[in-house]
């Protein structure tokens, strides 16, 4: 695995095992079982693609926040080459908290945690996130339904993570409210869309879409 000795940034993607009815479970009823872990499974692979061409081209160390899965299947998935760690956490401010403590104790410098369910995140979005870090000590990339599908930090701040109502709409507001009463130096990055309900499916690009089971 690399090291932080020579990379300063690492890039942490949020994702579910794409089990057929435990993931991406508000979409069922438009999708079915197997339908929604496929949307999923091609959702999250599109960001490691994103993730690691942006790898290819900066010193950025890239791996896997995962809920639900197994080694082995992890490695049937995704093979051996991309590190991964079981999320952990009593909810999503929990889990995330607990990505970002992980990362800084490991001595990264710059750590940026984006979800597998917002397919406009790309190569430049995950760069834009690193560059801003640079002078910034917090980075948001706020999402339609009220929520963020990224977050990068400078710094530990486990205070962004308490009394925020996680699955609202209410999450970015509360969270740049915190960010305000402790007087951190924020960006926000695109407005993109979160796919978790089936209102979300409109405009998806026809490779996250086609021919799902």
């Amino acid at each position: 695995m690399k090291t932080a000795k020579k990379e300063q940034e690492i890039c942490i993607i949020f994702s579910r095992y794409p089990r057929p009815g435990a993931s991406k479970t508000r979409l069922i009823p438009a999708l079915g079982r197997e339908g929604a872990a496929e949307l999923q499974r091609r959702m999250t692979e599109n960001v490691v693609d994103e993730a690691s061409r942006l790898a290819t081209q900066a010193p950025v160390h890239v791996e896997l926040a995962m809920a639900g899965a197994s080694q082995d299947e992890m490695e049937v998935w995704l093979g051996r080459h991309l590190p991964w760690q079981e999320q952990v956490g009593l909810d999503l401010g929990g889990r995330m908290a607990f990505a970002f403590a992980q990362a800084f104790g490991r001595g990264f410098e710059r750590v940026v945690l984006v979800g597998a369910d917002c397919p406009g995140v790309s190569t430049d979005i995950l760069a834009q996130a690193f560059q801003e870090l640079r002078q910034k000590e917090l980075v948001l990339g706020p999402a339609r339904d009220g929520g963020y599908y990224l977050m990068g930090l400078s710094r530990p701040n486990p205070s962004l993570f308490v009394n925020i109502s996680w699955g609202s709409d209410n999450v970015l507001a509360q969270t740049m409210a915190a960010a305000r009463k402790l007087s951190l130096q924020t960006i926000l990055l695109a407005n993109l869309v979160d796919v978790d309900r089936p209102q979300d499916l409109d405009g998806l690009p026809q490779a996250l879409v086609g021919k799902l089971p």
